[in-house]
């Protein structure tokens, strides 16, 4: 039995979340799991890095699995791959003993897109958070910012029973682009790369941030409300869609690392 790292992209639209549903609830490890029964005969437990939750994507999610396969690996990812659905695809496959996804990830990125524009997108509605009004990118930087360095994070999110809401925050940057010459629309993207997260804890973060962006909340009232430690009500949260679990950092720097950044072991459930 060999133990295969891979990378993998997915579009979460059409899936209940990462993890494994019950029968006939779409779910990313299940279609994984499936492809990989589909080749191999075999049955298999897919490993994920990010339990990332309903509607939420990946470009660089960094799985697992344990199968016997006598053929070369670039041979597995291209059976795979043409057993996967087409809004799911590795990109990357190769052994690796001993590799544990979650367990040796030093850091995780997820990237946060909004879409400020006064009419609809219909090709980017399932990847961007549709926003009419104008942001204050200032203020939205000037809050991101406090969120660097280690503090409870018990605003933005649950830890799992008796465990700590303590994380360290490595990045918190947002950037924004236009997409077309005149200015409009603008894309605003949130970069957080941090050692843990908790359970909706990006999208929280990010619900703040929007409501600083918007004038609803000054820095301060951010700042606050986030040293307060209260868990935030469940309506700041931003919607799933604009969510994407960009890439895991490990000290290997292997398959998944396509791109500079990160984020460390959970130690449970990660999601944005």
């Amino acid at each position: 039995m060999t133990r295969y790292r891979a990378l993998l992209a997915y579009d979460g639209t059409a899936y209940q979340g990462f993890q494994r549903q019950a029968e006939g609830t779409p779910s990313i490890q299940g279609a994984v799991e499936g492809a990989i029964t589909a080749v191999t005969g075999q049955t298999a437990t897919v490993i994920g890095a990010g339990r990332t939750d309903t509607g939420v994507h990946a470009t660089g999610q960094v799985i697992a699995f344990d199968v016997e396969w006598q053929h070369d690996p670039a041979v597995l990812l291209k059976a795979l791959n043409a057993r996967l659905p087409d809004d799911i695809a590795l990109q990357e496959l190769a052994p690796h003993e001993g590799f544990h996804p979650r367990f040796d990830a030093v850091l995780r990125v997820y990237k946060y897109t909004l879409l400020v524009t006064q009419q609809r997108q219909p090709l980017l509605r399932s990847h961007s958070w549709w926003v009419r009004s104008a942001l204050n990118g200032e203020a939205m930087q000037s809050a991101a910012s406090l969120l660097v360095g280690e503090h409870d994070f018990a605003a933005f999110g649950k830890p799992a029973r008796g465990g700590s809401a303590i994380r360290r925050v490595e990045t918190s940057t947002w950037t924004m682009e236009a997409l077309s010459p005149d200015g409009r629309p603008e894309q605003w993207i949130y970069t957080i790369a941090a050692n843990g997260f908790l359970q909706h804890m990006v999208r929280r973060i990010v619900g703040a941030l929007v409501s600083v962006g918007r004038g609803k909340w000054t820095v301060e009232q951010f700042r606050a409300a986030f040293e307060r430690a209260h868990l935030l009500e469940a309506s700041a949260l931003a919607p799933p869609q604009g969510l994407v679990l960009a890439h895991v950092i490990y000290p290997d720097r292997g398959v998944q690392d396509t791109e500079e950044a990160g984020e460390t072991p959970a130690g449970g459930r990660v999601h944005g």
